[in-house]
């Protein structure tokens, strides 16, 4: 066990014998710490936290009363292999989050970016890769193998169907089941997650130019519209395209995937 002499542990505290706390680290009452988890600098605590498994929680996270970080995958086919939960810095994870590790056959890691807000409820499961400031908001899941890139809103309430990507910049309404990939910049709303328009409000919040907006008007506009089969249409906008921001809708279109995408309606 190495704990850094500046660290505040609360005697009610577990910290398990081979756990690395950093320093600034705050533990606060009955909270427990497992063998192989490791808190960066300045990571809080508050209570009743339980962090176990091969876990690695990034600078200055703060983790909020009931979190269960780095339990066992939710996975049948689990066989007590080893693998991680990574978690970057400046997260804030709220009442009642988990976060499960990863399994073998999923590549063994679960990774979570900077900069992220995890609502009372929400869940991470395993091999699930969440990129910088991505929010899930209250109750919100991600089922296994989900690939959730930078920037993406998650509504309260909705569920993202194992092995989903979900693009830069979109945002999924509340109480929304995702069952299909989400390019970048969309909006998805409706009790079965539909491709509804683009997320515009997240697009000026950013300072994406008119010019680029207007692009990405027209590329959605083709996309749900234009002649021919939905990929025939993404690999002809790739061919029109100059603005960076639509070329990187089509690549995302373009990515092999194990689901089917979401289209305009």
């Amino acid at each position: 066990m190495s704990i850094d002499p500046s660290a505040t542990i609360h005697p009610s505290a577990i910290i398990e014998d081979g756990a690395k706390i950093a320093s600034g680290v705050t533990v606060g009452p009955f909270c427990i710490v497992g063998p192989e988890v490791s808190l960066g600098p300045d990571v809080h605590l508050k209570s009743h936290v339980v962090v176990t498994g091969r876990t690695e929680i990034g600078d200055g996270t703060v983790i909020f009363p009931g979190a269960v970080i780095g339990e066992i995958p939710q996975d049948l086919k689990f066989a007590g292999e080893k693998t991680r939960l990574v978690v970057g810095k400046r997260n804030r994870i709220r009442e009642g989050a988990t976060m499960n590790t990863g399994t073998e056959g999923g590549g063994g890691l679960t990774s979570v970016g900077d900069d992220c807000l995890f609502m009372t409820g929400a869940h991470v499961g395993h091999d699930v890769h969440v990129g910088d400031r991505v929010i899930l908001a209250n109750q919100a899941a991600l089922a296994g193998h989900c690939l959730i890139a930078d920037d993406v809103i998650i509504g309260g309430l909705s569920g993202v169907h194992q092995f989903v990507r979900i693009g830069r910049g979109a945002i999924i309404g509340a109480v929304t089941m995702v069952t299909n990939d989400v390019m970048p910049y969309g909006l998805v709303q409706g009790p079965r997650g539909e491709l509804d328009g683009l997320n515009l409000v997240g697009l000026k919040r950013r300072g994406v130019t008119r010019g680029d907006i207007t692009a990405l008007r027209a590329a959605f506009q083709m996309l749900a519209q234009g002649e021919g089969q939905f990929i025939d249409r993404a690999r002809r906008l790739g061919e029109e395209t100059e603005s960076a921001y639509v070329r990187e809708i089509v690549d995302f279109l373009l990515e092999k995937s194990d689901r089917h995408f979401l289209t305009p309606k």
